[in-house]
């Protein structure tokens, strides 16, 4: 059972926190980024961008990225720290694109918020012949056996593993490729209130039942004694990948929908689209498994992760 507030969205609380969310959420591996999209230069469709952690990855791999989030909150950090890029306040389900005007649809940390039945039909919509879907959670390690106690404060809304499902049973995409990539986040006792506070399980609290959730994380951290040295957090970025399946449609009627950013901006036309047979996908599949064959997979435990497992006691 959930201590929210009467009629809170989950979904629309991170605006409130985007400060927090940026301090305190963890950034994304570029083996993962270059697994999901590519490193040779691509047109990226970002949904859920939110404060700009995985956009700013995408951007420094020389990617053309195009980053969409429903909170204008939380687009403001991101326009913040990334000025030069295309931003809009839009949701996956409404996406003010023409149709195949993208190589690559991601998202990090926000496919399990969209309305699947809207949002599947028109990230396909949007897709080049070729173009995929890329998606992303960073989990904690949960093996990790104080991880796991921190994880028990924090919440499992995103720990599943079924994540990515409805992907696979949307009859829109083909296969779906999986990979996980393991990083570290180090956290002290501010950023570790912060992560803490990003949760929408928290966020959504009223102010009594946050405090004290805040205090419990703040206890858990001064029960290990690190103080200013901090915890080094592990985390398995976990990804997955489906190229999209071509679908007949009628062409989509010309719309309004703000593609700037901002609510009383006048919508640019759809980006021409050419079926020469010359075009190529930079952000396709087979392209991506020869660029990124270097990348090391997180399939086993290395030495230092194996570390981790020891309490910091």
């Amino acid at each position: 059972m959930t201590d929210l507030q009467p009629g809170a969205d989950p979904r629309s609380c991170f605006g409130s926190v985007a400060d927090a969310y940026d301090r305190g959420r963890p950034s994304y591996p570029t083996q993962a980024a270059a697994w999901l999209v590519g490193e040779q230069p691509a047109t990226v469709l970002e949904l859920g961008a939110g404060t700009g952690k995985l956009t700013e990855v995408l951007v420094g791999l020389g990617h053309e990225v195009h980053a969409t989030d429903p909170d204008a909150a939380m687009l403001e950090r991101l326009r913040a720290r990334l000025p030069l890029v295309r931003a809009s306040v839009a949701g996956a389900e409404d996406i003010p694109l023409g149709d195949g005007s993208v190589d690559v649809v991601v998202a990090g940390q926000a496919f399990h918020w969209f309305d699947m039945e809207r949002a599947l039909p028109e990230i396909n919509r949007v897709l080049r012949p070729g173009g995929h879907l890329a998606l992303v959670w960073n989990q904690r390690d949960e093996r990790v056996p104080w991880v796991r106690r921190l994880g028990a404060l924090l919440g499992d809304q995103d720990q599943r593993t079924d994540l990515a499902d409805p992907l696979e049973h949307s009859g829109l995409f083909g296969w779906v490729e999986e990979e996980t990539f393991k990083h570290r986040q180090v956290i002290d006792r501010e950023s570790v209130l912060d992560l803490a506070l990003s949760r929408s399980t928290i966020a959504t609290l009223d102010e009594h039942r946050r405090e004290a959730k805040l205090a419990e994380v703040r206890a858990f951290y001064d029960d290990y004694g690190r103080g200013m040295d901090g915890m080094q957090l592990p985390y398995l970025a976990r990804c997955y990948r489906a190229r999209m399946v071509e679908q007949e449609r009628a062409p989509r009627p010309a719309s309004a929908t703000t593609v700037t950013g901002t609510p009383d901006a006048v919508a640019e036309p759809a980006p021409e689209v050419h079926d020469s047979p010359m075009l190529v996908t930079t952000g396709s599949i087979p392209r991506i498994d020869v660029e990124v064959a270097k990348a090391t997979p997180a399939s086993v435990l290395d030495d230092d992760t194996a570390m981790l497992l020891i309490d910091f006691r």
